[in-house]
């Protein structure tokens, strides 16, 4: 660190976009790779097409293999005891967190048609267990959702051991339901973070809709994101005015923690990773309350919610 928090700042958003960057660049080259294979293989037998026929997104279509005999185990049922810390994060400390440290903000769609299920405003996200990226961003999304509705069934997971930020402790929206009255929600988890059989890749899980592959195809790219991001996960889009690709803030400030030592200090405002998860998830929740029509009132006007007005969009 060198002192200075403006510094400071600058080089956590440095190393965010170069590890982003090496990580798009891995999967692509690994997804070159595959495809190099799938032709020579094709071109002996035809009958091992069928090897590839998981990729079945376009953000997880090269999914970086993963040959480790130490993966963390797959997703299990979180406990209710921690649900309910990280969905019920204290209204006053998101106050006091107000921005917090976070170093990528939603980016906006302007011109799109609004997405919405039920009549309510719906967000998409797309992700993958394997992802650590995708498991920091989980957190703030978990604490901002959680103030317009109910979580039920969320999984209890870690990223993959053999990507960077390995075992990034997270929880996974696969087989999770959301209720509320204001917004809808459907979280996709593409890949687990298990090896696949053969050991190239991860096994697959959840398979996007067609409506939800066309919402990654279209807002996963430029203009939408920065080039070096396009195909990034996690993805998820807020209504069609809100996109967010890749993680929010650093996923080494969870190194190391169980999803217990990171809910544990979501309530301290002053805390890293609290200033990390909690400025994120206002910063959704300003996102969010454009969605809603500033409803619930009682999220939407208070401190938390107007500390990034003016600054998305």
């Amino acid at each position: 660190m060198s002192g200075n928090p403006r510094d400071d700042r600058r080089l956590a958003r440095e190393r965010i976009a170069a590890a982003r960057a090496a990580e798009l660049h891995r999967r692509r080259m690994i997804a070159v790779a595959a495809a190099a294979t799938a032709v020579v293989v094709l071109a002996v037998a035809a009958l091992v097409t069928v090897r590839l026929t998981h990729h079945n997104t376009t953000a997880a279509a090269a999914a970086p293999s993963s040959t480790s005999a130490s993966a963390p185990a797959a997703s299990t049922a979180a406990p209710a005891a921690l649900v309910a810390q990280v969905t019920g994060v204290s209204p006053q400390v998101l106050n006091q967190v107000g921005t917090g440290q976070v170093s990528t903000l939603p980016g906006t769609i302007k011109g799109g048609a609004a997405l919405t299920s039920g009549g309510k405003p719906e967000v998409v996200y797309v992700g993958a267990e394997y992802c650590p990226y995708c498991a920091a961003e989980r957190w703030p999304m978990i604490v901002a959702l959680s103030r317009f509705g109910t979580f039920h069934n969320l999984g209890l997971t870690h990223s993959s051991s053999s990507d960077v930020d390995p075992n990034t402790p997270t929880f996974s929206f696969h087989g999770a339901t959301y209720t509320s009255s204001y917004l809808a929600f459907s979280g996709v988890e593409t890949y687990t973070n298990q090896p696949a059989a053969g050991g190239s890749g991860y096994t697959a899980l959840d398979t996007p809709t067609a409506a939800e592959q066309q919402l990654l195809t279209t807002y996963d790219a430029p203009p939408y994101v920065a080039s070096a991001s396009t195909g990034a996960i996690p993805f998820a889009d807020l209504g069609n005015q809100f996109v967010i690709s890749g993680a929010s803030y650093d996923p080494g400030l969870l190194a190391g923690k169980t999803q217990q030592q990171v809910a544990a200090v979501l309530d301290t405002p002053g805390n890293p990773i609290a200033q990390a998860v909690d400025g994120t998830a206002n910063a959704l929740t300003a996102a969010l309350c454009k969605l809603t029509g500033n409803q619930p009132a009682a999220v939407c006007t208070t401190a938390a919610a107007t500390a990034y007005q003016g600054k998305l969009g």
